[in-house]
């Protein structure tokens, strides 16, 4: 994206992050393509892998996804052997999803090409930084959601 007098919005900050966004998105998606995942499955597969299981619904609340799409989700995965759903212990209602051996073993091999993918897109602003960047964008979507700012739209969420 090139920043000319021609283009007036070129320096805001909505088009700013957009642009920045499908940058690293297009860097990390040929870096995880060798696991069959992209960055929304490699989110969900680092969600689900604490050592309590997950409910669906709790996986879609931490991605700020709505349910459908972490239902559609949860079905790529476990599709591909990734996961699985159990009725919950305690509430039949509902499922926990864990991940299976396969899918840790692919989790345990994705997401340190998904971190070096984004050391090398941050590299140019250096180590302090890139740290800095992250607790500035930290900053902002805590003081916009307690301003009642809703969350990032589901489309938004696209990786650890």
């Amino acid at each position: 994206m090139s920043t000319d007098e021609a283009n007036p919005v070129a320096d805001r900050l909505a088009v700013l992050l957009k642009h920045a966004r499908e940058r690293l998105a297009e860097e990390t998606g040929p870096a995880l393509e060798p696991y069959g995942i992209d960055g929304r499955n490699l989110a969900v597969l680092a969600v689900l892998a604490g050592a309590r299981p997950v409910s669906q619904q709790q996986a879609a609340q931490r991605l700020e996804v709505d349910r459908t799409t972490m239902v559609a989700l949860i079905d790529g995965l476990e599709h591909k052997g990734l996961v699985r759903r159990a009725p919950h212990p305690d509430d039949r209602r509902k499922n926990v999803v864990t991940l299976t051996a396969a899918g840790r073993d692919v989790l345990d091999q994705a997401l340190p090409a998904s971190e070096d993918v984004e050391r090398r897109f941050l590299a140019p602003l250096g180590a302090q930084e890139a740290a800095q960047l992250k607790t500035w964008l930290r900053t902002l979507i805590v003081h916009a959601e307690a301003r009642g700012r809703p969350g990032p739209a589901p489309e938004a969420t696209a990786g650890p």
